[in-house]
């Protein structure tokens, strides 16, 4: 959550604890039926007591899976003005029946860092180099900076972070290239926005693990946005959606690279966006959740209210690419009927990178209002 990443967070009192399902699914071109029952697993809890944060709380978790390694990372005591108490991991190497967790060194005064309060994990694998990478941004009163956490030892140990970027930053997103064919294997991504200039995008690349990054490039002709997603396409191309604002009218636009994240081209549309916003205090937008299956698709999944007469409430569309510069007009997920008085939101989306067309397999979670008008 590619991995169901949650992309934003609600500012309001949350489970004292992380918990992750089990086994869940959800056919995506047939209409939704009852939910089956599921097991969870505690996979963590928030140990801290720092009074600026919300306790006990668990939120915006990111995971990756690889074989049958498992790693999630999230914030762990969330701050109502942005932020964490500090970045929790857990990690499970049997396919989630068990989990180890802890909570990372070096970001925040809770674990010996020099930042008041962290967000937004997310989390890739390099097969290439066998490194796990945790990015987060650590907040300052003066600052942002993108960090990069690594462990060389499956998930179980992590170091102190490398620094990604420095200034002021936002929403990054970390993917590496594990695809042992291309150009390219070994790269990883790191992709973040600029609130400061417009919220105008960046891109850096690490060839050793993490270790190290490059000097951030943008794309071409410039962008502004947040939320992108960089997704490796097997033949080592990458393909970075993300929501735009370019003239006032947001959308999904793409950018992407063809020579390991040494230029980007210009950005080009996916589609409008109609969204409604969800009622009451919930923070929440149209941020797009990316994949990409064994054949190159790159499928784009986010909230949108365009099947719904009157906009009352969102269903989760999803896009997919024709090319690499050409996308397909969205459809809507039949999770209800377009007369549904539910309200859908913030999808995680992931694709089996072995299946592509008609057999691939696509899993999707999301947030819900069983009513879209209901209130705190």
């Amino acid at each position: 959550m590619r991995p169901l990443q949650s992309v934003t967070s609600a500012r309001s009192r949350w489970p004292a604890v992380l918990a992750i399902p089990v086994a869940v699914s959800l056919a995506l071109l047939a209409p939704a039926t009852a939910s089956a029952s599921v097991s969870l697993v505690r996979v963590s809890h928030d140990i801290y007591t720092d009074t600026q944060a919300q306790h006990d709380t668990e939120v915006e978790p990111g995971i990756y899976a690889a074989g049958s390694t498992i790693v999630s990372a999230f914030q762990v005591g969330r701050v109502y003005g942005g932020g964490a108490s500090n970045i929790g991991w857990a990690t499970s190497r049997n396919g989630g029946a068990t989990w180890s967790h802890g909570y990372l060194p070096g970001i925040t005064a809770n674990g010996g860092g020099p930042f008041g309060q962290a967000s937004d994990a997310s989390v890739a694998y390099d097969a290439k180099h066998k490194v796990w990478l945790i990015t987060s941004i650590a907040l300052s009163t003066t600052s942002v900076y993108v960090l990069a956490s690594r462990s060389t030892d499956g998930g179980r140990t992590w170091a102190k972070p490398v620094t990604v970027s420095t200034g002021s930053n936002d929403k990054d997103w970390v993917v590496c290239d594990d695809h042992t064919a291309s150009p390219h294997y070994g790269t990883c991504y790191a992709e973040y926005d600029i609130p400061g200039n417009g919220d105008t995008l960046e891109m850096r690349t690490s060839i050793n693990g993490g270790a190290n990054w490059s000097p951030a490039r943008a794309p071409a002709g410039g962008s502004h946005g947040l939320g992108g997603q960089p997704v490796v396409l097997p033949n080592g191309d990458v393909v970075v959606p993300y929501l735009a604002f370019a003239s006032g009218v947001p959308s999904i636009r793409s950018f992407r690279s063809t020579n390991g994240g040494a230029s980007w081209s210009a950005t080009m549309p996916v589609a409008n966006v109609h969204h409604a916003a969800a009622a009451g205090s919930l923070r929440e937008s149209a941020l797009p959740s990316a994949a990409v299956d064994a054949a190159g698709t790159v499928y784009v999944a986010w909230a949108d209210c365009r099947f719904r007469p009157g906009c009352p409430g969102n269903d989760i569309v999803i896009a997919k690419s024709t090319s690499e510069t050409t996308w397909a007009a969205p459809f809507r997920v039949p999770i209800g009927t377009t007369a549904s008085t539910a309200d859908d939101f913030v999808p995680g989306l992931a694709v089996d990178p072995t299946t592509s067309g008609a057999s691939a397999r696509v899993g999707l979670t999301y947030y819900y209002y069983p009513k879209a008008s209901c209130s705190a």
